[in-house]
């Protein structure tokens, strides 16, 4: 079997959790310690410093916006306690004075930061001050700061200042974002933006890569498209990782968590780093995906692992109501890790698998101590000590196990009631074969309130379908499409942008064909997982209240397996990760991409001016230094790991492509069943500025463009 290989959330948990150690490294603080094969946690049994006394050193957690959104999706309440932190707060938050107790600051290195920092240092809010910036302070802030506390007199409160690059925000263990909004997209293509507000983008978003690089441990080779933002984020970084090697003494990638043959190895030996405009497909950011993953995204609007379900206040009751419930989902929980990127038909398959599981590993507990539920087994005094005292061990087990299920049955009847009112799966199974679509048949599905009645959707897939199509349409065409678009009661202010949008992407979109049909069951086959959990174990079920609400969910909803195909961003990373495979499409796209290399006195290149980061995708030399165009070997090299980073917006129906893609090709030491590659492991890092919604691109992005159009 091959070595565990940390994923980035193995590496920001193991950062997270020096800071709360007062970046004292713990020997049970190891990167080790997040094999999934040795850890049954989140994070290791908590090993806090001590004081003279011998007790753990309590503290007060205080963070800004972004420093609470790092934190909240990897770690839990409890984690935070285990390491010795009794409350957190926000720091624009009001704020009692708890002076024998040491703070702990988890901020963006602002003005409007430090001058809160220096306020409480002021007002003795706490005793010693042990403060982590997410990124690299500038200077001259820094020297303002030192400049104020010794004013104030309060610089001896200081025990630590550090920068910890940890300015990105973590969903999955290979999935992050930069929390930058929703407006991003907008930003970079706007001809309103001012070239101050692009440079504010661009640098944040340098910044934020920067981040990943350190907290991973290795120097990249950096690719992107030449002009455009992509560009101008990928010259800036490697001019940002260049001087950081070259005027550090002790730089950031010789620490101990670094890999060694990845930081000074040969070129095949380190990641890729490939940045793309979002604009090379917004197609993923549209489209109506069947993974569980995506559909909790789409309907159920998940940001930073949470969302709100409405389920019945009574199961066995459902005139009693509903009520709210949110819940959070993230790689700790079994079933979300082992299901987010599957199709939502089988994860209704492995619902009850896992019933199933549950029920005979209950009926095994009561049989042996003969209990009538569990339930009674604490007070249970007739069964023998030994078989009691086992069943009691397994219990808390059992009960997580059975909230996790219930929790997710919960999300599921969500899902369910979300695809049947918008009609989803039929929205799902024209996508699927987007490219045969005529025009009549796309005018009769925004015709027909039969086959979905949102008007979102309807835009959302005449947008597709208006991106992906090869047939020829003309003024007239469009002016029948809006007309059946705005009766349909769709705002069509987005299309102005589009148009504009299928110039570029009818050039560079690579969508492969799917390499089997989509799968069909017949209607009554549909969610055989579903249609049997009223005759399941769980309380909450067997009395078919619930049940028999699912039969009537599922009812005519159709039952696919998406078709296998590559999305575009899929495309262009094989053809850099693995060129000897990739199609000659492929290759094509990227012959021309630049090449970056750090470490490297050649592979360099002047900095573009800001404004052509307005410019999508341009074949144009401007801006171009010598070395930056790969040579032959530099175009065939390949890599076995890649960060994939999406300037403007990313999508988990991409992130999905991309990780089957990535277990697809790998060696047979991968779990990806049967067809596993003979190559070597590989793992793909996927990233954006931010997770966006299909609804939240078009509202706030693609309709606030089409205005200025």
């Amino acid at each position: 079997m091959s070595p565990y290989r940390q994923s980035l959330r193995d590496r920001q948990v193991a950062s997270i959790e020096r800071i709360l150690n007062l970046n004292h490294a713990s020997p049970e603080t190891s990167l080790t310690h997040h094999d999934p094969s040795t850890a049954s946690g989140l994070i290791p049994e908590a090993t806090p410093i001590l004081n003279s006394d011998g007790d753990p050193i309590w503290k007060v957690l205080v963070f800004d916006n972004l420093g609470r959104d790092v934190i909240s999706s990897v770690l839990r309440v409890n984690d935070l306690r285990g390491w010795g932190v009794t409350i957190h707060l926000n720091i624009n938050a009001s704020r009692h004075p708890i002076p024998d107790v040491p703070v702990l600051y988890l901020v963006e290195p602002t003005a409007a930061n430090l001058d809160l920092i220096n306020s409480d240092l002021s007002r003795n809010l706490y005793s010693d001050a042990y403060i982590n910036f997410l990124s690299s302070i500038p200077r001259p802030l820094m020297e303002d700061f030192a400049g104020q506390i010794a004013g104030s007199g309060t610089s001896e409160s200081v025990a630590q200042v550090y920068d910890q690059y940890l300015n990105f925000i973590v969903s999955e263990p290979d999935l992050f974002s930069l929390g930058m909004g929703k407006e991003t997209y907008w930003t970079l293509n706007s001809a309103q933006a001012k070239d101050e507000e692009l440079d504010a983008v661009v640098e944040r978003i340098v910044s934020g890569l920067f981040s990943v690089v350190v907290t991973m441990g290795a120097i990249p080779i950096i690719r992107c498209p030449r002009g455009g933002a992509a560009e101008m984020i990928a010259a800036k970084l490697d001019r940002k990782l260049r001087d950081h090697i070259l005027n550090s003494k002790d730089n950031l990638f010789s620490n101990h968590g670094q890999r060694a043959s990845a930081a000074t190895g040969t070129p095949s030996s380190r990641p890729v780093l490939v940045v793309i405009d979002r604009s090379v497909d917004l197609i993923p950011m549209l489209s109506h995906s069947w993974t569980y993953q995506s559909l909790v995204h789409d309907v159920l609007k998940m940001n930073l692992n949470r969302i709100t379900v409405e389920s019945p206040t009574d199961d066995n009751d459902l005139s009693k109501g509903t009520t709210k419930r949110a819940y959070d989902l993230n790689s700790n929980d079994f079933f979300w890790s082992r299901n987010a990127g599957v199709p939502f038909p089988q994860v209704a398959e492995d619902i009850d698998a896992e019933l199933t599981r549950y029920r005979d590993d209950a009926e095994k507990i009561k049989k042996k101590t003969g209990a009538s539920s569990l339930e009674d087994l604490p007070n249970d005094t007739s069964s023998s000590a030994q078989h009691l005292k086992a069943a009691i061990t397994l219990l808390p087990e059992l009960r997580e196990r059975k909230a996790t299920l219930d929790m997710h049955m919960n999300i599921a009847t969500a899902l369910l009631k979300g695809i049947k009112d918008r009609q989803l799966d039929n929205f799902f199974q024209i996508e699927e074969n987007i490219t045969k679509q005529t025009k009549a048949q796309i005018l009769e599905v925004l015709n027909d309130d039969a086959k979905g009645k949102e008007p979102l959707d309807k835009l959302r897939l005449f947008i597709i379908w208006y991106l992906s199509t090869e047939q020829e349409i003309s003024r007239a065409d469009m002016d029948r499409f809006e007309e059946t678009l705005t009766k349909a009661n769709c705002d069509i202010t987005a299309l102005a942008y589009v148009k504009q949008v299928r110039e570029i992407t009818r050039m560079t979109m690579m969508t492969s064909a799917p390499s089997q049909p989509a799968q069909q069951s017949t209607s009554t086959e549909l969610f055989r997982g579903f249609s049997s959990i009223s005759n399941r174990l769980t309380d909450r079920f067997k009395d078919g209240a619930l049940g028999a609400n699912f039969e009537n969910l599922i009812s005519g909803v159709k039952n696919f397996l998406p078709a296998n195909k590559d999305l575009t961003v899929t495309k262009i990373t094989e053809s850099l990760m693995d060129p000897a495979s990739a199609s000659s499409s492929a290759i094509a796209k990227t012959e021309n991409y630049l090449y970056f290399d750090p470490r490297s006195a050649n592979a360099r290149g002047t900095m573009p001016a800001p404004s052509q980061a307005r410019h999508q995708q341009s074949n144009m030399p401007g801006g171009i230094g010598q070395g930056m165009t790969a040579s032959f070997g530099q175009k065939r090299q390949g890599f076995s790991e890649a960060i994939v980073f999406t300037v403007g917006g990313g999508s988990t129906y991409e992130f999905s492509n991309l990780q089957d893609w990535a277990k697809r090709t790998s060696g047979g030491n991968v779990s990806s069943g049967v067809g596993a590659g003979m190559g070597p492991t590989r793992r793909v890092v996927y990233g954006s500025t931010d997770l966006v919604n299909a609804e939240e691109f078009i509202t706030s992005e693609l309709a606030r463009l089409g205005r200025e159009n």
